[in-house]
C-alpha cells in the first residue's frame, strides 16, 4: 500500500513545524530583525547560533570570519550575524552596526579572568552612536558548571547593576536603556529562551 505522502515530504513538513514552534517559543515569530551575536572568543556565540538552527550541540573551531544566517519559513525572517570574538575579529564589529535591531552579547561566566576584557568590549558597544537605540541582551553562559559566576557577580563585573528589568514592558518614555542580563547554559538549553523573549519585545 502506497503512503499518502512521500517520506521526504513528511520530514520536510515536520522540520518546518519544528522551526515555526522553536522561533515562536523564542518570541521571534513575525519578526524581521537583524541581530548581531557578539562577545569574546569562546563565549559560546557560534554554539548558540547552531543550537537555535539545529537544536543540537556541535563542536566548533573559533569563528575566524563573519558568518551570516537567514532563516525564512512562512512569514518568519530571522537574520543573524556571528562576527567572532577574537581580537582581530572585534575590529570588524563596527562594520556591521548599520540598521541593527538587537545585539546578543555572550559572556563566559566561567572565565573570571576575562571579565574586565568583556566589560571593556561591552562598554565600547554601549557607547557607540550607531547602537545608541539598540536593545542589548547579555547572556552569561556556562552556568551548568558549578564554578560559574552568579548573576549578581557577573552584573557587578560588567557594570550592569541598573538594567532595564526582566518584567518591565517596553516604554518609549523610559529613560532606562533596554539592556538585560540572563544567565544561561547553551549546551543544556537553559535560560537563553527567556532572554530572547525579553529581547523580542523591542524588535519591530
Amino acid at each position: 500500500m502506497t503512503a499518502p505522502y512521500p517520506i521526504k515530504l513528511i520530514l520536510t513538513m515536520f522540520l518546518v513545524d519544528w522551526w515555526y514552534n522553536a522561533l515562536a517559543a523564542l518570541g521571534l515569530y513575525h519578526k524581521n530583525a537583524k541581530i548581531l551575536f557578539l562577545g569574546l572568543d569562546n563565549a559560546g556565540k557560534t554554539t548558540l547560533l547552531h543550537m537555535l538552527k539545529e537544536n543540537r550541540v556541535q563542536v566548533h573551531v573559533p569563528t575566524l570570519h563573519p558568518n551570516m544566517d537567514e532563516l525564512i519559513i512562512g512569514k518568519i525572517k530571522f537574520k543573524t550575524f556571528d562576527l567572532g570574538g577574537h581580537e582581530t575579529a572585534r575590529r570588524l564589529w563596527q562594520d556591521y552596526f548599520t540598521t541593527v535591531d538587537g545585539v546578543v552579547y555572550l559572556v563566559d561566566a566561567l572565565d573570571r579572568g576575562r571579565f574586565p576584557e568583556a566589560k571593556r568590549e561591552l562598554d565600547s558597544l554601549l557607547t557607540s552612536d550607531e547602537l545608541c537605540d539598540v536593545p542589548f541582551l547579555v547572556l552569561g553562559n556556562k552556568i551548568d558548571m558549578p564554578t560559574a559566576a552568579s548573576e549578581d557577580e557577573l552584573k557587578y563585573a560588567l557594570g550592569l547593576e541598573d538594567t532595564y528589568g526582566k518584567d518591565n514592558k517596553p516604554d518609549v518614555n523610559s529613560a532606562v536603556r533596554p539592556i538585560e542580563l540572563y544567565m544561561c547554559s547553551v549546551v543544556k538549553k537553559m535560560g537563553y529562551a527567556d532572554g530572547f523573549k525579553w529581547l523580542s519585545q523591542f524588535l519591530s
